[in-house]
């Protein structure tokens, strides 16, 4: 195995998922297609640990948010009402010699380091006149830069000129129907509405592997308020204590090295999160992510500068994190105000405003969007782990999101070992455990197997479980094993996958260890 640094970390981390069944090429046997990855039985577990970790934290926990499960295909009046018909764009330059086509402001940061998010199409190209930026692939010269949309089109049903887009964004959906949940809701606000689903966007130059794909999944809420009651957000009260990394405006106006750590409440004082709506959610986030594994000192909350937010927004904070390809945007938080229930009440001719609390109201909205790609790489990558007493890689997974939590080995196939562990490892799915069963090879190269897909614990059936009622369990973090009772052994996982008892802790609680 060779030695790991943080320039092929992706690529090791790439390859335990392409081996090991976390994420596939979509028709990788054709040669792929760029931007598009298949979820393997792994990944998908994966997944669903991590939705339904979301789903309970922001919406079942809260009593005013409910989910909905839109359409991924919309016609064209929704996006022309929206604006992303004329807006959805990124700044794309192509090569004149072999026609190789590249996002504009990418190509530019890679050459120069230049920020160049958000500049027009002249200062574009200045810049690349200026410092003699070239084609990365033949060397060639690049044209102008043009715009191009990001949606991708189709017709719907036979008659010509029907036009339907694949949604870039899962929000528009809520928008449309915005006075169905809002009577749902009985007109009480606040109230959110939450979904998740797929979103596509046509990217120019899709890369590093789940952060830059053309179909993405989304995990969002729309949370609708009396914009009056901004800073008055029960919720608020629960988490405003909470101190979060921070960079704000002022310090991108010069070099920052390290983020500002600050309770959410003053961060609001202070101006630089909104309002108590988008601090709810931004401490909220926070937990979250250190929930699945990642460290605090990791990530932060950047307030955008205007030239990266649209001109109706007010305040978008994105959550990014440090990985091994540089800083990355895995969750966006924005202060939409009032802008699309303004553009679609005019557009549809409807009337979005509605009485609550004895007053009309336009309601405003704050938005947490989540990447679920980009956030099952962020955890992969930081739970990635090699050591020297192992020759093998492997993922220190919390429970929270590991894929599978327990293994279930016979020490050899014979002598009625297999059926005892076979009978175990049925035992423990039936009592809600995410187990898996394997009897090929050396225990050793088991153990190897389990680590690199991160289960947690291996339990080990052996000549003194058929005497004894008891079996041994393997530690994936520190290696180290313990001999238990059946009798005890749900309890044990239980209280060990729930955090309430580590193994050393284990160890040294005389109820449970049987000396070996």
């Amino acid at each position: 195995m060779s030695s790991m640094t943080e320039e092929n970390k992706i690529e090791k981390v790439i390859d335990v998922c392409l081996r090991r069944g976390f994420v596939n090429q979509t028709a990788e046997i054709y040669g792929g297609a760029s931007g598009f990855f298949d979820l393997g039985p792994l990944g998908t577990l994966m997944r669903q640990k991590l939705v339904d970790f979301w789903r309970q934290l922001f919406v079942l926990d809260n009593d005013n948010v409910f989910e909905i499960d839109g359409s991924l295909l919309l016609p064209e009046s929704v996006f022309k009402a929206s604006g992303h018909l004329d807006s959805f764009e990124d700044p794309l330059i192509q090569c004149k010699n072999c026609k190789s086509m590249y996002r504009a402001d990418h190509i530019i940061s890679q050459n120069t380091g230049i920020s160049a998010e958000g500049l027009s199409l002249e200062e574009l190209d200045k810049i690349v006149e200026e410092n003699k930026i070239v084609c990365p692939s033949c060397k060639g010269e690049l044209d102008k830069a043009r715009q191009f949309n990001l949606m991708f089109s189709t017709g719907i049903g036979p008659v010509s000129g029907n036009k339907g887009y694949l949604r870039p964004e899962t929000a528009q959906n809520i928008f449309v129907n915005f006075k169905r949940y809002a009577s749902f809701m009985r007109n009480k606000l606040p109230f959110g509405i939450a979904q998740v689903g797929k979103s596509f966007r046509n990217e120019i130059s899709p890369r590093n592997f789940l952060i830059r794909v053309r179909e993405f999944e989304q995990m969002e809420i729309e949370m609708f308020f009396d914009p009056e009651q901004a800073n008055d957000f029960s919720l608020f009260d629960f988490v405003e204590d909470v101190e979060i990394n921070v960079v704000t405006k002022e310090m991108q106006e010069k070099e920052w090295s390290k983020p500002l750590l600050i309770s959410v409440k003053e961060a609001i004082e202070k101006g630089i999160i909104p309002n108590q709506v988008m601090g709810y959610f931004i401490a909220m986030e926070s937990e979250m992510l250190q929930a699945l594994g990642i460290p605090k000192d990791s990530f932060w909350f950047r307030y955008m500068l205007p030239h990266e937010t649209p001109h109706y927004s007010g305040g978008n904070l994105d959550l990014e994190v440090k990985l091994s390809i540089g800083k990355v945007e895995i969750i966006g938080n924005a202060y939409r105000t009032d802008y699309d229930l303004k553009k679609h009440q005019k557009a549809s001719k409807s009337t979005f405003t509605i009485v609550s609390n004895n007053k009309k109201v336009l309601p405003h909205v704050v938005e947490p969007s989540m990447g679920v790609g980009r956030i099952l790489y962020t955890v992969l990558e930081y739970c990635y782990r090699e050591d020297e007493s192992r020759s093998w890689s492997w993922f220190k997974f919390p429970a929270s999101i590991a894929p599978i939590e327990i293994a279930v080995f016979p020490l050899m196939k014979k002598d009625g070992l297999a059926e005892y562990a076979q009978d175990l490892h049925l035992d423990l799915k039936d009592a809600g455990f995410v187990s898996f069963y394997d009897d090929t090879g050396k225990i050793g190269k088991r153990y190897a197997r389990a680590d690199e897909i991160g289960i947690l614990y291996c339990i080990t059936v052996d000549y003194e479980s058929l005497e004894k009622d008891t079996v041994t369990i393997r530690d994936r973090d520190s290696t180290k094993q313990i001999r238990v009772s059946i009798e005890d052994l749900e309890d044990v996982l239980d209280a060990l996958l729930e955090e309430e008892l580590t193994f050393e802790e284990l160890i040294e609680n005389q109820k449970y260890l049987i000396e070996q």
